[in-house]
This record gives C-alpha cells, sequence and structure tokens, in this order.
C-alpha cells in the first residue's frame, strides 16, 4: 500500500497555510477589463457585419441560427394574447363557456353558421350541451 504523505524532496515546494503561489496576484479590476474589451470588440463587430452574418447563417445553417434563438429565450415566459382569465371568477368563466359554446353549436351540428341550421331549422333554437 502506498503512503499518502508527500515525498520529502517535495517538501520545500509545498504552500504553506495563508501564502499564494502567486503573491502578487491578478492586477485589481483585470478580469472586469477584459471582460469590457471582448464585449466592445463584439458590439463593434455586429454593428459592422452582424445583420450580413445572420442572413448567412440563416442561409448555410439554419440549425445553428435555431440553437442560437432557443438560447436566447427564457426557459419560462407567459404569453398573454389579451385575454386575462385569471382575474375572471369561476362563475364568469363558466358565463363565458356558455356564450362559446352557444356560438360554435351551429359549427359543431353540420350548419354552416348562416341564420339557419344545416336541417332547415333557426340555428339559434339548438340547445348547447349542457356545461357542469
Amino acid at each position: 500500500m502506498a503512503d499518502s504523505t508527500p515525498a520529502k524532496h517535495l517538501e520545500p515546494y509545498k504552500w504553506q497555510p495563508g501564502t499564494s503561489p502567486n503573491p502578487a496576484g491578478r492586477p485589481k479590476g483585470s478580469r472586469n477589463k477584459l471582460g469590457e474589451a471582448f464585449l466592445q470588440a463584439l458590439h463593434e463587430s455586429f454593428l459592422e457585419q452582424g445583420p450580413a452574418a445572420i442572413q448567412r447563417v440563416i442561409e448555410e445553417k439554419p440549425d445553428q441560427y435555431l440553437k442560437v434563438i432557443a438560447s436566447v429565450v427564457p426557459k419560462e415566459f407567459t404569453l398573454n394574447l389579451g385575454d386575462d382569465y385569471s382575474e375572471m371568477s369561476d362563475d364568469e368563466l363558466v358565463e363565458r363557456m356558455h356564450r362559446l359554446q352557444a356560438a360554435i353549436a351551429p359549427f359543431l351540428a353540420g350548419g354552416t353558421g348562416d341564420a339557419e341550421g344545416g336541417d332547415g331549422t333557426e340555428a339559434g333554437t339548438q340547445q348547447p350541451a349542457q356545461l357542469h
């Protein structure tokens, strides 16, 4: 079984508690400066070539274009199309469903949506199925 203690010849190179292998370290703010410089160059490149590069990717590599689009879309988002049913009471929702059901009943019964149903009767006289 091998001994887990460091070899004696490596002892002088072992870091001591509270010391660093690079005492000077990275200059304060250098990472931020690098990031800012990179983003500035990327921004300038995009202003110059962005639209043409995007069009080229769309034409030559549509799968990569879709991958980029998917990566910038949030994982969850709310799609609000104008009707906010969350603010309606249960009774208001049931009434809304009754009105919608009455509106589509002529189409479901084989009618055309005209004033007369498919069997010659008046479309409005058909009774919708009961909702519970």
